[in-house]
């Protein structure tokens, strides 16, 4: 039987940050702007008049407290309230692709794997920057990889299905090593003049090698011994952007064609959908939730991570036990969980068990339960 392990991980974190403060300064300055410009609609009752966003009731929603992002001036310019990147030509690297590349040189390093034994590159993501060619094979190109790359698309829950999918792909013995990087540029796909989700992306970007363990060299090696995945679909959460837009004469920059969400039904409906997938998923491989000494679970919302670990757990999870990096870090879709275990897993020890979860529009769960040997 080939026994698949994870022995590297890496993170790119972009060097501009916005606390709560500064982004509550900026949306609050536009709501005022915007309430000045409808006044006379406000006053005779036609429009009712935008509210002010606040720190406090963004930190107790959610628990984040700043983000880091590609660019703040756009963001915090009230005119603007997106990010302002810079277009690149064919010919440079794209945007998701330096993202990956630095991410996936970390993991590399970690792993002690050069970039040419990579025989699979998956790029997981819940936004490309284009249609094709695929980003994956671009990273493969960029790193000098071997084999071959593709993207995939399961919004907040693309790296658990990666992992799966690279997983797989070693245990059948078609390959040896695989690369799995999430780059996430959420703010660009984040309405930021929508005061219900304008506090809750970040961007970041994440990398795993996977290799067949007979073939790992790494000191840190943490054995895959199940994965499993769900999905039920639902509008609950929804990006309405895409190719077709232009032949339906769809507006590309409606507001529909952002992040958009209806937050206390995803909140109901996803939590017990997450925590009967971990608990099923560990009685499958004989497990308990009484068996895990982490839960990495995706960074959205802290409360839904406290309900969801408390139910799997039977009991109310401590900072070590459920590791939450959303406060710093806001909610990197995808790459939410890998963060949480690449700065939170140096304390397993051989033997110890731990889930790595991550979930979100579709609906989607996957859940990769990992032991440290």
């Amino acid at each position: 039987m080939t026994n698949v392990v994870i022995t590297g991980t890496g993170l790119y974190t972009p060097e501009h940050a916005i606390d709560n403060a500064a982004l509550v300064a900026a949306f609050n300055t536009w709501v005022d702007n915007e309430n000045a410009r409808h006044a006379d609609a406000i006053a005779r009752g036609e429009r009712e008049p935008l509210a002010h966003s606040s720190s406090e009731f963004i930190e107790k929603a959610s628990g984040i407290k700043s983000r880091y992002v590609l660019d703040a001036s756009g963001i915090l310019d009230p005119e603007r309230m997106c990010p302002r990147l810079p277009l690149r030509q064919n010919d440079e690297p794209s945007i998701q692709c330096e993202m990956a590349v630095s991410a996936a040189h970390q993991a590399l390093e970690k792993a002690q794997v050069a970039p040419d034994d990579i025989e699979l590159v998956i790029v997981a993501c819940s936004n490309m920057e284009r249609a094709y060619p695929a980003l994956a094979v671009e990273v493969q190109q960029m790193l000098g990889a071997k084999g071959y790359g593709f993207d995939m698309n399961v919004a907040c829950s693309s790296a658990t299905f990666a992992l799966e999918s690279a997983a797989n792909a070693i245990a059948s013995g078609s390959i040896k090593r695989a690369l799995v990087v999430n780059p996430e540029i959420c703010s660009a796909h984040l309405n930021f003049r929508d005061r219900d989700s304008h506090f809750i992306f970040g961007d970041a970007c994440t990398a795993v090698v996977l290799e067949n363990s007979v073939d790992a060299v790494a000191d840190e090696r943490f054995e895959i011994i199940g994965t499993r995945l769900v999905t039920q679909f639902s509008n609950a959460i929804r990006n309405n952007a895409g190719f077709l837009n232009r032949v339906t004469d769809s507006d590309p920059l409606a507001i529909d064609k952002l992040f958009v969400q209806e937050g206390r039904r995803v909140f109901k409906e996803v939590c017990p959908m997450v925590a009967q997938l971990i608990t099923d998923h560990l009685t499958s491989l004989e497990l308990s939730g009484s068996d895990l000494k982490k839960m990495w679970l995706h960074q959205a919302n802290r409360h839904m991570n406290d309900l969801i670990a408390r139910r799997v757990l039977g009991f109310e999870p401590s900072e070590a036990q459920a590791p939450i990096i959303l406060d710093r870090y806001a909610n990197t879709s995808s790459a939410g969980s890998i963060i949480a275990f690449h700065l939170h897993h140096e304390d397993m020890v051989e033997g110890d068990i731990g889930v790595i979860c991550s979930f979100g529009a579709g609906y989607s769960a996957g859940s990769v339960v990992v032991r440290r040997q």
